[in-house]
Parts: structure tokens; sequence; C-alpha cells
């Protein structure tokens, strides 16, 4: 005969196997959903860190950007070009001429031309002191050089930026007080304050007009270059220094025949102050002996 003890008793153990089992099972159905979310996430991550790569071309062009950008800072860069040409020509009066239709033509000026005509004891020669418009340089220098034959030319670019940036916040600046000034002087009541405002105010436009003066010869500085050029006629200016052997030769050969030449020339100079500086030396001489001559009779 069962006990219903007994049976209660498998009961309740079925029961407990099959929570177990439950049990189980969800924490089967756990681990697998948090396995799939972490794969899920490392998936996203990867993807994310692989993203959209930029094209080739994306880049490229933000490489020009970046150029385009550092041109235009260069090219907003202020700068003053001096320089110096010395050129031989044939006829220096006439190339000197040339040299100032050129540069006119190049919307530049002359602002000093001096000009030497051949004379007995000096070759032709001019001198000018040329403006050229700073975008036309290159272009008129060459016109230049083929005046005549080059000797030699020199240039020199000093970046003036900053300095020119300079001027320009200073007379800002100056701008602002006087206007502050101005409003001030407007609102004075008494005559006090109206003399010490006035006094300040002459002050701030006299610095205010030299920081403009100095702005408009910068500007003009930088907007045109300075070139000095020298024309020499053919023969007074010696040729280069000799490359070889016998460009040495013929160097010192030269050389040597205008030494002559120059001793030469010095002797023909002389020579006529030879016969009266002898006759002066004879009269001296001749004093100088009789005065002996009469010491010793006495």
């Amino acid at each position: 005969m069962a006990r219903p003890y007994s049976g209660a008793m498998k009961h309740s153990s079925t029961h407990r196997g099959s929570a177990s089992r439950a049990g189980w099972a969800a924490g089967a159905v756990l681990v697998t959903l948090l396995l799939a979310g972490c794969t899920a996430g490392q998936s996203d991550s990867s993807s994310s860190e692989s993203g959209p790569r930029d094209s080739p071309s994306e880049v490229q062009g933000e490489s020009g950007d970046a150029a385009t950008a550092e041109d235009a800072s260069v090219a907003d860069r202020s700068v003053v070009t001096t320089g110096s040409v010395s050129v031989t020509a044939t006829d220096p009066i006439k190339a000197a001429q040339d040299a100032v239709t050129v540069v006119e033509q190049a919307g530049g000026r002359v602002d000093n031309r001096t000009e030497n005509p051949e004379t007995d004891t000096q070759a032709a020669s001019a001198n000018l002191s040329l403006r050229i418009p700073a975008g036309d340089l290159d272009r008129t220098l060459d016109e230049l050089r083929a005046l005549g034959t080059v000797n030699h030319v020199s240039l020199n670019a000093s970046d003036v930026t900053q300095q020119s940036a300079d001027i320009d916040a200073r007379v800002t600046a100056l701008t602002t007080s006087v206007d502050r000034l101005l409003a001030l002087m407007a609102q004075a009541t008494s005559t006090t304050d109206l003399i010490a405002i006035e006094g300040e105010l002459s002050t701030r436009q006299a610095d205010l007009e030299s920081m403009k003066s100095q702005r408009d010869y910068l500007s003009d500085q930088i907007e045109y270059s300075t070139i000095t050029l020298d024309l020499y006629a053919t023969g007074t200016i010696a040729a280069g220094a000799p490359d070889n052997f016998w460009t040495g030769v013929v160097a010192g050969w030269h050389t040597m025949v205008a030494v002559l030449g120059a001793v030469l020339v010095g002797v023909g100079f002389i020579l006529p102050w030879l016969v009266p500086v002898a006759v002066i030396i004879g009269i001296v001489a001749l004093i100088v002996r009789l005065i002996t001559r009469k010491g010793k009779a006495t």
C-alpha cells in the first residue's frame, strides 16, 4: 500500500527537477543573448573604425586647397626690390633715351637722369634711376639688357610685410584717437578742457600725418622697384675675369698695352714742362755756383 507521504515526496522531487531544468534553460538563453550582443558590438565597432575612408580625389582636393592658401599668403607679402644694372653700349646717350622709353611703356618713371656726352678727355656715359612696376620688373630688365653688353646685374628683395602691417595698425589707431578727441572737443564745456583737448589733438594729428606719409612712401617702394642703370661707352669698362689660360694671356696683353699707353700719355703730358723746368734748375745752379765762388774769393 502506497504511503501518502512517499507520493508527496516524489511529487516534490519531480517539481524540483523541472524547476532546475527551466533555470538551466533560462541561463543558456541569457548567455546566448549576451554573446550575440558582444558580437554585434564588436562588429559595429569594427565597421565604425573602418568607416568610409577619404577617397584619393578628396585628399588631393584638400592638398590643393592648402597649396592655394599658401600661394595666396605668399602673394599677400609686401616686398621692396632694389638693384643695379650696368650696360656697355655703343652710344650711351641714345641707349639712355631708349631705356626711358622702355620704362615709360611699362608704366614706370625716371626719378633721376644724368648724361655725360663724349668729349676730348672723357667717354660718353649716362646714369638713370628707374622706378619700374614690380609686376613688370623681369620683362623690363630683359629689355634693358638688350640695350648693349651687360656688365653686371644685382637685385635685392626685402620683405616688409610686418613693417607695412604695423604702419597700417598705427594709422588706424591714430585715426580712431583723433575722432574721439574731436568728439570730446565738441562736448567740452570749459576753456581749460578745450585747450587741453586741442593740444592733444594737434599732437595726434601730427603723428597721424607722419604715419600716413610713411605708409605712402612704403607703398610706393613696394609698388615700384628701384633700379639704377649705368650706361658706359665701349672700351671704358674692363672685360670680366679670364676663365682659362689663353684668355688670361689676352687679358694680360691688353692690360700691358693699356699701362704702356697710360705711361706714354703721362710722358707726353710732362714733356712740355721739362724744358722750362730744366732752364729754371740751370739758372738756380748757376747762381749757387757764382755765390760759392765769390765766397771762396773773399
